[in-house]
């Protein structure tokens, strides 16, 4: 006989184990199924944190945050070894992993491991340890997030050639690293390994990095990564990946030119993990590389299945996906507590140095012919500039014109990534240049350039410029 729960979650994920709190939060019975031996999935096992952390690693043991300090060098003198780079990120995941476990077990959410398949819409069958265990549930939560996709031209049993979960399990730092992709994933670790004196390639099939971007953060964030060390190919791909010499492997590229390196890390893009979770048996077609189609509720076709995270598709980030799973939840049990997701999301990239955006890019405002103002500021015009040493930073605000309302903030230098939630509240409140204009940020601050770069705005408008 199956045991009967109000919400079944696929995944213990970011967005499953949010889901799975979310619904334990209203008093609802709760099953999360989990096939790994630990809590977190990508995001915190394999990809968000850990990549994250790794990062944070590079920059104190290189020194690369004092480089611009006058009279500092504390850059890094002597080699730093595996365990050096991976300690502390081991550290931060296993704490993340327990802080998920206290939440989950304060809101009464019953954990099953094993491989979670469909037996009919609301049943879901797990192997565990060989046993099965049969699962009956009102709704579920699917949130079995994704994997790095791997193309059948590079030998990835090859132990010099990664996927971005493998790169976490090396045990010998490349001397010469080439990143085959140029998205997120790619430019992170490109810059992660970078600064730590590794010597990186990154290959591309675009003539610019991460398009998406503002187009001057993608121009500024490549010249910095290229001042950094970071070599760029850019309108390449490989064509063939010969690991079958024992020094070096070869890579063969669409030019005709040749690289040869002792490591390779494929950024390839992402596929949902829903191979194994017999969709039709629930009614539902999966799309390319197996995203679950969902409409604004995160409802599938099945109209009590629910699908949040990476499996859907993009962004593809941990917070939206934490966000879309309690949307999905609450809607499920019809609880007014959170009924949408913002329309405004921010981005997040965890270069060398960061950058993040949030609203609309110029191009796409001039594409729909709204007449906008940019106003701009760079780190080295206020003083917590000149402290972090942060010279190539800057901020970059778009207005429209007619009435200074803000339509769009991006971000590059040292901790971007916060400083454009400051951008986010004033675009969800429909602010305008006055929004800054009246406020005051502690001083010295980043925050700061928010009123120099309005500043900026204003008097341009005020020129006729």
């Amino acid at each position: 006989m199956a045991d009967a729960f109000d919400l079944i979650v696929l995944g213990g994920g970011p967005a499953g184990a949010s889901g799975a709190a979310a619904a334990g939060a209203l008093g609802k019975r709760v099953a999360l199924v989990e096939k790994a031996g630990m809590l977190g999935g990508a995001g915190i096992n394999t990809g968000t944190i850990p990549s994250k952390t790794l990062r944070e690693t590079s920059l104190v043991l290189s020194g690369w945050r004092s480089r611009e300090l006058f009279g500092v060098d504390l850059s890094l003198r002597r080699e730093a070894t595996i365990s050096d780079f991976m300690r502390h990120e081991k550290n931060v995941t296993a704490a993340v992993r327990e802080r998920m476990r206290r939440n989950l077990d304060a809101r009464g959410v019953t954990r099953f491991r094993g491989v979670g398949r469909f037996i009919d819409p609301h049943t879901v069958e797990i192997l565990e340890n060989e046993k099965k265990i049969v699962l009956r549930g009102e709704k579920i939560l699917i949130a079995t997030g994704s994997a790095p996709f791997r193309p059948t031209e590079f030998p990835f049993d090859d132990n010099r050639v990664h996927d971005s979960d493998e790169v976490l399990e090396i045990t010998t730092m490349p001397k010469k690293l080439v990143v085959i992709g140029g998205g997120v994933i790619g430019s992170e670790y490109a810059g992660t390994f970078a600064a730590l004196g590794v010597e990186v390639h990154l290959v591309d099939g675009r003539d610019s990095l991460m398009p998406f971007l503002d187009a001057e953060i993608s121009h500024g964030l490549a010249k910095a990564m290229a001042s950094n060390g970071v070599q760029f190919h850019w309108k390449e791909r490989v064509t063939a990946c010969d690991a079958s010499q024992a020094e070096d492997v070869v890579l063969s590229l669409s030019s005709g030119a040749k690289l040869t390196c002792d490591g390779v890390l494929v950024c390839a893009g992402r596929q949902s993990n829903t191979a194994d979770l017999d969709l039709d048996a629930a009614g539902i077609i999966p799309g390319k590389r197996g995203l679950v189609p969902v409409n604004e509720h995160y409802q599938s076709a099945a109209p009590h299945i629910y699908a949040a995270g990476d499996v859907i598709g993009a962004p593809a980030l941990a917070a939206t996906g934490i966000e879309q799973a309690r949307v999905a939840v609450h809607h499920a049990f019809e609880s007014t507590r959170k009924s949408d997701l913002a329309t405004i999301l921010p981005t997040g990239i965890y270069t060398i140095p960061e950058a993040s955006m949030a609203g609309e890019t110029e191009a796409a405002l001039r594409e729909k012919g709204v007449e906008v103002i940019v106003g701009r500021a760079r780190y080295a015009d206020v003083a917590r500039g000149d402290i972090i040493g942060d010279e190539a930073g800057f901020l970059k605000l778009i207005f429209r014109r007619e009435d200074l309302r803000l339509l769009g903030v991006h971000v590059m230098g040292e901790q971007a990534t916060e400083l454009v939630h400051i951008g986010l509240i004033a675009l969800l409140a429909e602010g305008d240049a006055d929004l800054f204009n009246r406020a005051c940020f502690n001083y010295p601050t980043l925050g700061d350039l928010y009123k120099y770069a309005t500043y900026d705005a204003i008097m341009q408008r005020e020129a006729g410029a």
